[in-house]
């Protein structure tokens, strides 16, 4: 058995980009375990530790060695491996020299496919010594990383500059060259506390030694969950509560090695400005946490974590301070210059911004959003003059010195804006709504005005982009339209919304120059939003045989489609189910395979078997009382109604030949079973449920 040994790796460079160390970490440990699993060399765990000086691995209780193994080779085939007399070949000659024998030493190895000449070589195991540096390099070297870079005059290239590299396998040092620098088992401290170089004597010693003699909390998540206990006690002590951003949190936790928790304050008349603007400022451009009291609002206080356990943390505190109040005053400067003019009179400037070269500029875009927006509304039965008025404004916070500041606060500070113009409520919330849902998992518009905006300024990019043969492939999305898919279809299935998306298409192509022919674009846009269905409830565990059955009818309106996914969802779970489907799918394969118009009309005199008697007068008293289920778009309660049929579903297939040799008789038959499928078929394909 082979002896087993703690692996410990690290790589130490030059500050690594923050916003990419988590995933960086999490790449290097699947690249080396992939490595270490190819050279079949077993271990008992992997832990990847980060830092913005440091990529490290400690690998508990790997095998010195591979174990020994059988490899099988497959030589020429029997019939070209000997003559007619029974003498080997050339080709069975040169394949008994590569495997070191003679050609009486091969075996024969027999297939269903055939009989081969064949030999085992038995390997013997490698030491894992032998195989790490390159486990190491091949791991980096896959690493997702855009852009590398060189540094001094060597020919290595990484996201930073290398300066040390660690492969110890238990006590010993394993020899490597690795981005031009040679292993050893010596790792640093701390840049400013404990920058001397430090030796590892035992992987197991590494994380306690550095934290205890370097000054580094090496382990990520150990890292962060003191962070965020520093940022809660600090918040606590200012009467408030800290708001802590998951993403914001990683970052910073990737910026700092030894954190230490600062809180600042700044001048409380700031807190006139919209708190978005003030927190926008604070963590885009400082990394700061911002405090908030029992009711949400934000209070005059941040939080930042510094990577230096200070002796005067006060003069950080008034350093911290002196950076944000200019960042603050510039919010307080642009909202009460912004405030001077209402949006409306931006309108015109948006002549000027170029939406796309053949799709016209931002305001050609809002006067057809504005014109959509209208169509829309009337389908909803919402307030067209309210949904024309928020499409008008809908992009005028684009001209403001604020949101030009800060790009992410479109919308929302659109909606200020337009509530100090006075404009109606549902007009500024829309404003902000338009961009709803944001991101995935995030809130859809509320208001029946801000719904209306927010479907037609997607559709009408989706429109304008497809229109343009701009169609998202693979990795590429540059007008983020999957998004914007997903987002409109998920404003009108969760606010059940009742809107026929062909229908909206074509009128909204007609809003398009006729230059643009954007007409060919209503298939493939809608071929693409069902598509985007498939990923919406496949991550709602919907099976797939379930949304084949639904998107089978490709019915027009995605709230109806969510409908008859839940019905079919729920049905799939009764007992009668599984003989149903496969039913559908016998009749579907029976109707399938007659050509030319298949007949429809059933004639009672006709019947012969008690079986499809039973069925005709019990399918004829579920249809009546499916049909006012069916225009209520109640799926659920219809297909649960024919669910009732099953027993005589299955009686008819055991009793009755339906391609009897009587073509009246035939004929009688196929159109009674068309007109079971014709009921099952008004919610969904029942034949592809598996």
């Amino acid at each position: 058995m082979s002896d087993k040994k703690d692996l410990l790796i690290e790589l130490g460079t030059e500050e690594l980009p923050p916003k990419a160390l988590k995933g960086l970490a999490q790449a290097f440990k699947t690249g080396v375990t992939n490595g270490l699993d190819d050279a079949d060399l077993s271990y008992d765990d992997i832990k990847f530790y980060a830092t913005p000086r440091r990529l490290a691995l400690v690998v508990n209780q790997l095998s010195t060695t591979s174990p020994d193994k059988s490899v099988e080779r497959r030589g020429p085939a029997l019939q070209a491996a000997f003559d007619e007399e029974g003498c080997p070949t050339k080709a069975a000659q040169g394949f008994a020299r590569s495997c070191g024998v003679e050609v009486e030493q091969l075996n024969k190895l027999e297939t269903d496919k055939g009989a081969w000449l064949a030999y085992t070589l038995e390997e013997k195991g490698k030491q894992s010594a032998d195989l790490l540096a390159a486990i190491f390099q091949t791991a980096l070297d896959k690493l997702p990383i855009p852009k590398r870079m060189h540094w001094g005059d060597l020919e290595a290239m990484f996201v930073r500059p290398v300066h040390w590299a660690i492969l110890l396998l238990g006590d010993e040092v394993i020899p490597g060259n690795i981005l031009s620098v040679t292993t050893s088992n010596h790792t640093r401290g701390h840049r400013f506390h404990k920058p001397e170089q430090m030796t590892i004597s035992a992987p197991a010693d590494y994380e306690t030694m550095l934290e205890e003699q370097g000054m580094v909390i090496a382990d990520f998540d150990k890292r962060q969950t003191i962070i965020r206990q520093q940022i809660n006690e600090a918040a606590e002590k200012t009467g408030g509560s800290a708001v802590i951003d998951p993403e914001l949190l990683d970052e910073v936790t990737s910026m700092v090695e030894w954190p230490q928790v600062i809180v600042g304050e700044f001048e409380k008349h700031f807190l006139d400005v919209p708190a978005e603007a003030l927190i926008s400022a604070m963590k885009k451009h400082q990394k700061y946490f911002h405090i908030v009291d029992s009711n949400d609002q934000l209070m005059p206080y941040f939080i930042t974590i510094s990577n230096i356990e200070s002796s005067d943390p006060e003069q950080i505190k008034q350093g911290n301070e002196r950076v944000i109040r200019p960042r603050l005053s510039d919010a307080n400067f642009f909202w009460l210059q912004d405030k001077k003019n209402p949006l409306e009179h931006k309108l015109e400037r948006l002549k000027s911004v170029v939406f796309q070269n053949k799709l016209g500029t931002v305001y050609d875009k809002t006067q057809r959003v504005t014109r959509l927006a209208a169509i829309i509304a009337k389908e909803l039965n919402t307030d067209v003059t309210l949904a024309q008025r928020a499409a008008q404004l809908a992009k005028c916070d684009l001209m403001t010195e604020m949101v030009n500041e800060f790009p992410d606060l479109q919308g929302i500070m659109g909606r200020y804006y337009a509530i100090n113009d006075g404009e109606d409520v549902s007009v500024a919330q829309a404003l902000d709504e338009q961009y709803m849902p944001r991101f995935s998992g995030d809130q859809t518009p509320s208001s029946a005005t801000g719904q209306t905006l927010s479907i037609a300024e997607r559709i009408d990019t989706l429109m304008g982009i497809f229109s343009l043969g701009q169609i998202p492939s693979g990795d590429k999305d540059p007008f983020a339209l999957r998004r914007a898919a997903l987002g409109l279809l998920r404003t009108i299935i969760e606010n059940k919304l009742v809107l026929d998306i062909p229908g909206i298409l074509q009128q909204s192509a007609a809003l398009f120059p006729k230059e643009v022919n954007a007409e060919k674009a209503c298939e493939p846009v809608y071929k693409f939003m069902l598509d985007r269905l498939k990923g919406y409830f496949t991550d709602q565990d919907i099976s797939i045989d379930v949304f084949d059955s639904v998107i089978a009818l490709t019915p027009a309106q995605p709230y109806d489609f969510a409908c008859r996914i839940d019905a079919v969802n729920q049905f799939k779970q009764l007992e009668a189910a599984e003989s149903l489907a496969a039913a559908n799918k016998r009749i579907a394969n029976i109707l399938k395979k007659l050509k030319g118009q298949k007949p429809s009309t059933i004639n009672s005199d006709l019947f012969v078997e008690n079986a499809e008697k039973q069925l005709a007068e019990q399918l004829t008293a579920v249809t009546q009382r499916i049909e006012p289920l069916l225009a209520e778009s109640q799926y659920t309660q219809a297909l649960t109604e024919l669910s009732t049929l099953r027993e005589v579903v299955d009686t008819f297939f055991d009793d009755v030949m339906v391609m009897a040799d009587d073509e009246a008789l035939k004929n009688n038959r196929i159109a009674l079973l068309g007109q079971l499928q014709g009921q099952f078929i008004q919610v969904a394909d029942l034949s592809l449920l598996q």
